[in-house]
């Protein structure tokens, strides 16, 4: 995924150098997964004097730094999935948040498998709280939640897991456990429906609000056909920007390179980071957000819209299905969802009453 967001951002300024628009010269910092190595990158860089970071990949990554970037007065543009909960105004945030993920994807799953879920997750913010959430929406609509486990960050050992759900023969599964570890459980679904064809993907399926096409590759052949994700962004989109896109992609990384919602997610949060600079004559985070919260942006996600008093942006929800060639095949969409990080707003009536519809 870090790869991912490091080439969407460096597409993005490739080409706008060659449309010969604003000069940006990038600074890189790899900190390898390790969040010390995050701040002191971070420190790096504000103190170098950018006044714009665009990454971190996990919660945890991004609110380590997030308090140097409140010190130094910059801004942080985060593109991932992330559990909500947080807005900042030191942060614009691209990655959609429950209500344009979680939400939509229970008001999909519940009238087609049933309200008797498991959830697993990894142990730290994401996992806690997506789950939390899906206690509450569970129980929003009087289900029964079958069980709840949580595995360190990149533990591969599910086995016991895999057993539990044996046992429970929940109506699906949700995942919430990410990168090796969420590999070796798919496998290990796999290995579980092979023996009981109830934990097929068609009667039991994963769901995930994580999984992007650059980690189905890393997944053992054929393990994950079926399951679900839910995202804002797929390779498969048809919409016109986006076949633009991808053939723009293709003649730079070459015809059998799929775009994943990271990748997608970071070009357009350098683009409009750039856009925004132009657009106010200064890279000063303050003119730079009045420009972004002026004005509607086209973008491979339709028009996007920044909220002025949460810095998210309103995003589609599409939900893909995995399929033999490892991408993704769009079962279901819904235009730009306004984004309503605490859950108190705008989509309150999905937090206190899920929407199932068949």
């Amino acid at each position: 995924m870090g790869r991912d967001a490091r080439d969407g951002t460096h597409f993005a300024l490739e080409e706008l150098a060659g449309a010969g628009g604003i000069a940006i010269e990038p600074i890189f910092f790899d900190p390898h997964a390790d969040l010390s190595a995050y701040l002191d990158g971070a420190r790096q860089l504000l103190r170098a004097g950018c006044h714009h970071i665009i990454g971190t990949i996990t919660s945890a990554a991004r609110k380590e730094v997030m308090p140097l970037v409140e010190k130094h007065d910059g801004l942080l543009w985060y593109m991932c999935p992330y559990e909500g909960f947080e807005a900042n105004e030191n942060v614009i945030y691209v990655g959609g948040c429950p209500n344009q993920h979680l939400i939509p994807l229970f008001e999909h799953l519940i009238p087609r498998f049933g309200k008797r879920p498991y959830l697993v997750g990894a142990n730290y913010v994401w996992g806690w709280e997506m789950n939390r959430l899906a206690r509450e929406l569970v129980a929003n609509v009087d289900g029964e939640v079958l069980g709840e486990r949580y595995l360190p960050l990149e533990e591969t050992d599910v086995e016991r897991i895999v057993s539990d759900i044996e046992q429970r023969r929940p109506s699906f599964i949700l995942n919430n456990l990410i990168g090796p570890s969420s590999y070796a459980f798919l496998a290990a679904i796999k290995a579980l429906a092979d023996r009981d064809p109830a934990f097929r993907a068609e009667n039991c399926p994963v769901v995930s609000c994580d999984l992007m096409e650059c980690e189905l590759d890393h997944i053992p052949a054929g393990s994950a056909i079926g399951q679900l994700c839910a995202a804002s962004y797929f390779d498969t989109l048809s919409t016109p920007s986006n076949l633009a896109f991808k053939t723009r992609v293709a003649a730079r990384h070459g015809a059998d390179r799929r775009i994943s919602s990271v990748f997608a997610s970071a070009y357009t949060a350098t683009r409009l980071c750039a856009d925004a600079i132009v657009a106010a004559g200064s890279d000063d985070p303050v003119a730079v957000k009045r420009e972004l919260h002026a004005t509607s942006w086209a973008t491979l996600f339709g028009s996007l819209v920044i909220d002025r008093e949460t810095n998210h942006a309103a995003l589609p929800f599409h939900l893909g299905r995995i399929n033999a060639q490892n991408g993704f095949d769009i079962v279901a969409s819904r235009p730009p969802l306004a984004a309503d990080p605490y859950l108190t707003r705008r989509n309150k009536p999905a937090v206190t009453k899920l929407r199932v519809v068949s």
